[in-house]
């Protein structure tokens, strides 16, 4: 069975000084995707319990939103969530960045995690995110030293959306942005609308809605 490693954020706390975390949908959504298929281990900076955006609990209510917080397989990877620190991409057939505004403070900064997504992506090996989640990715490089968003064509949440969710100052950088100027050629759908862009093995989301449509684009890669 093949593998895949779940990356979650370990940030608690915005720019404001407002609760966050990793969005609860873009963890749950592909989550139910993968798992029949799929071993699925956690990981975050600090490890064990990875803490969740209370928004997202508040505002998702659907099936999968709602089976992921009371499940207890769930509720021991969480528990039993490894160090990034402690895992290795030799481990691993892919890896998946769950977004949230969490991702874009601690992740981007963590050379461990940096580390570990160019392993990845070096490797040949699916590096897949959601939503925020691309901004972990920021600092990740190909064999070359080059970013791996060079050249590439990619998505992630946008501008439009996060002025719509009056969180632009409440995260360091726009995702949009920065992302671009590694050498990404950036494409959105509709705000909230779901949109997946494959470009070799970084595979990208651009919001909450393109969660699961992500994870079908990841099982649908290993059914080949």
């Amino acid at each position: 069975m093949s593998s895949i490693l779940f990356v979650f954020t370990s940030c608690d706390t915005n720019l404001l000084g407002k609760q966050t975390g990793w969005y609860l949908p873009e963890a749950a959504h592909p989550y139910y995707i993968l798992a029949p298929t799929f071993t699925i281990d956690f990981a975050s900076p600090k490890g064990p319990n990875p803490p969740v955006d209370e928004g997202s609990v508040q505002m998702f209510k659907d099936t999968e939103s709602v089976k992921f917080l009371s499940d207890e397989t769930v509720q021991k990877k969480l528990a039993n969530a490894k160090k990034i620190s402690e895992v290795s991409a030799k481990d691993y057939d892919a890896i998946f960045y769950v977004g949230g505004h969490g991702p874009v403070i601690d992740l981007p900064v963590d050379p461990d995690n940096s580390k570990l997504a160019s392993d990845f992506y070096q490797a040949g090996k699916i590096t897949a995110a959601v939503c925020h989640g691309p901004a972990a990715l920021l600092n990740a490089v190909d064999a070359e030293g080059k970013s791996i968003f060079a050249g590439k064509e990619f998505t992630g949440f946008s501008n439009v959306e996060e002025v719509q969710v009056d969180a632009v100052k409440a995260v360091p950088f726009s995702l949009e942005d920065e992302l671009q100027k590694k050498g990404g050629k950036y494409s959105k759908a509709e705000p909230w609308q779901p949109k997946v862009v494959v470009d070799g093995h970084l595979y990208t989301g651009q919001n909450p809605a393109s969660a699961g449509p992500l994870g079908k684009t990841i099982l649908e890669a290993f059914q080949k």
